[in-house]
């Protein structure tokens, strides 16, 4: 299971963090059973049966191009008149052994395995990640040589692939942004082949081709990661800002040249003197993790609170929520999806583990935290009603 310490195992721990993140291309070979549990073909087969997936989450792509829909699906009513597409698997079959390449986008919110994979590696870069498949079996590229908005980190699951990259031509492209990178020119800087098991980060920006010209199928998962840029961390100082007269205060517009500087002066302080906090990112980093939605699951049929049954099993929701000692006060503050709550010391164990992100029963919580059930399955309520836990295993 590639849980955060698994990640950062694959991926090179505090060392990747420091020198290639957002730096430059890695590849960490590997073998095909560090892969094996992730998706199958037979699992990708039923998603696409049991599935509605319309385009653009599942798409085929040629030449850079989406392949039309009417080339392999027809369009099916049900008798409530509601309108999805089925694939066709004859003409789907036609369209991949032409060229196309499959793409199924956010692949973690159908899989668990992938779920708990996509999970993993937000908690170990602290942004939050989506997971598409890819797969392909032809040497014709599906997209053509191209970048992306969002760094990636690739593990091929079956078969292999080829990459061939190339390095930035525009430092830090944004998918908003003021001009587009230029084609590269010359040879790519890096032509890789890879084989089951193997992982390829590589950062935004850098452009690249891929294909399947080994003679083999090739199926993998590219996990993206959403980038957060000096742009964000403004859009959220002033966020901050929100509480002070002078951002508060009506632009005057009409006023005098005096007037007008007075309200650029004043707004300049409130902005210098917060951007001149040496904990600013700290600040904002505790911000958006805490704020962060995560992944809401309902938790029927408990409806009206947990009842004291060491058997219900429940999972935290938030892969980045954070828990605070107030030793002065003798309590600790969780906060998650966008809530701080305040428990006593007492709590804490309990919270830790739950932090974690595994499933746990209610029984194992109290027994590592020394609490009855009872008091734990009333702290779990309480954060069920915030959104940050849901069940994951009813015990009915």
């Amino acid at each position: 299971m590639l849980d955060a310490a698994s990640w950062a195992g694959r991926l090179g721990g505090d060392t990747f963090l420091a020198q290639t993140y957002h730096r430059s291309y890695a590849h960490f070979p590997g073998t095909a059973d560090m892969a094996s549990d992730l998706l199958s073909w037979d699992d990708l087969n039923r998603i696409i049966a049991a599935q509605r997936l319309e385009p653009p989450r599942l798409r085929l792509s040629l030449d850079g191009e989406m392949v039309p829909l009417h080339r392999y699906a027809i369009p099916t009513t049900n008798r409530r008149a509601v309108t999805w597409s089925r694939i066709q698997p004859s003409d789907f079959h036609v369209q991949l052994r032409e060229g196309a390449s499959l793409v199924l986008d956010a692949v973690e919110k159908i899989h668990p395995a992938v779920g708990a994979a996509a999970e993993g590696l937000e908690r170990f870069l602290g942004t939050s990640v989506q997971a598409n498949v890819y797969a392909s079996w032809t040497e014709r590229e599906g997209f053509g040589r191209h970048w992306d908005d969002h760094d990636v980190v690739v593990v091929q699951l079956h078969g292999s692939k080829r990459w061939r990259l190339w390095g930035m031509t525009r430092e830090a492209p944004t998918f908003r942004d003021v001009e587009s990178p230029e084609e590269p020119e010359g040879d790519p800087v890096a032509d890789l082949v890879l084989s089951p098991g193997d992982v390829l980060y590589l950062p935004r920006g850098w452009w690249h081709s891929v294909t399947a010209d080994q003679g083999t199928e090739s199926l993998h998962l590219t996990f993206g990661m959403v980038p957060h840029t000096g742009a964000d961390l403004m859009l959220w100082v002033v966020d901050q800002l929100r509480a002070s007269l002078a951002l508060r205060r009506d632009i005057p517009r009409f006023g005098s040249l005096a007037e007008q500087s007075d309200f650029i002066d004043a707004v300049r302080r409130e902005v210098s003197d917060m951007m001149a906090d040496p904990h600013l990112v700290e600040r904002w980093a505790e911000s958006i993790d805490t704020t962060d939605l995560g992944h809401a699951i309902p938790s029927l049929p408990y409806v009206d609170g947990l009842p004291a049954r060491g058997e219900i099993t429940v999972k935290l929701t938030v892969p980045r929520g954070r828990l605070t000692a107030n030793r002065e006060q003798g309590t600790v503050t969780f906060s998650a999806a966008g809530t701080a709550w305040d428990f006593a010391e007492s709590a804490a164990p309990a919270l830790g583990t739950l932090l974690t992100n595994q499933p746990i029963t209610l029984g194992e919580l109290a027994d590592s935290s020394g609490l009855e059930v009872k008091d734990v399955a009333e702290l779990v309520s309480v954060l069920i009603d915030g959104h940050a836990v849901a069940v994951v295993g009813t015990a009915l």
